[in-house]
């Protein structure tokens, strides 16, 4: 498993910090150099995950509609509707939208975290040890994964960082105040993230022991796509 884990933390860091344009050439080379690890490991294709391709495209879609709706329901609401406003999406050209949509997304995130999460961590954990303690393993590592992504989506979304801002005490200087609800904003929100991205590793993980690697994939493809585009509409609806 320590390979594993340094090819993930190695594409991790490159993807989020060095080179995070090059992300689907990065994710691809990882996701390969995992798979070869794990298949020399001894693990079949069906513990990997490589399974139930129809049913897993069929539940992944009927997913990833209710993701879509539930995306819906938040721009529906003006209290929600600032919430989804993210610099990440905001800030960039329809031609950098699309490029993230069709190939950061897919490629960058979605390929390497689910084949080396629910397809390698977990088929090396479950052989191990069972399916439980495999998706608590694949579970918990997806959601330290997640804590550079958490300090970008922090900066990047400036109604998530006043809601979860530590509110200043009356005798504190303004500036240490700001600072100090900037901290513990960051903090909270880097720890709900992670909370959050491992409760949605259980789901995944769920996804894939019943229908394979193709239902969780969809289904985070539309949370991360959906969430691009969402973006863009609620900054239109909030205009007008």
């Amino acid at each position: 498993m320590v390979p594993i884990i340094a090819v993930l933390a190695a594409a991790n860091l490159l993807n989020n910090r060095v080179a995070p344009r090059l992300a689907p050439l990065t994710s691809a080379a990882a996701t390969g150099a995992l798979v070869a690890l794990a298949r020399r490991a001894g693990l079949s294709w069906r513990e990997l995950g490589f399974t139930a391709g129809r049913r897993g495209a069929l539940a992944g879609a009927a997913l990833a509609a209710g993701v879509a709706a539930g995306y819906a329901a938040a721009l529906a609401h003006p209290r929600l509707r600032p919430l989804l406003l993210d610099e990440r999406a905001l800030g960039i050209s329809r031609a950098r939208l699309a490029e993230e949509v069709l190939l950061q997304v897919p490629v960058g995130t979605v390929l390497l975290e689910e084949v080396g999460f629910r397809g390698v961590v977990y088929g090396l954990a479950e052989r191990a040890h069972g399916p439980l303690a495999a998706t608590a393993v694949s579970s918990g590592l997806f959601g330290l994964w997640h804590v550079l992504p958490a300090l970008d989506a922090y900066r990047a979304n400036p109604a998530a960082a006043a809601l979860l801002a530590k509110p200043p005490k009356r005798d504190e200087n303004s500036a240490v105040a700001a600072e100090n609800a900037m901290k513990m904003g960051r903090v909270n929100f880097t720890l709900g993230t992670v909370a959050g991205t491992t409760g949605a590793g259980v789901i995944f993980c769920e996804l894939r022991r019943r229908y394979g690697l193709l239902a969780p994939a969809l289904v985070h493809w539309a949370t991360n796509a959906f969430g691009y585009m969402t973006s863009r509409v609620a900054r239109r609806l909030s205009r007008s």
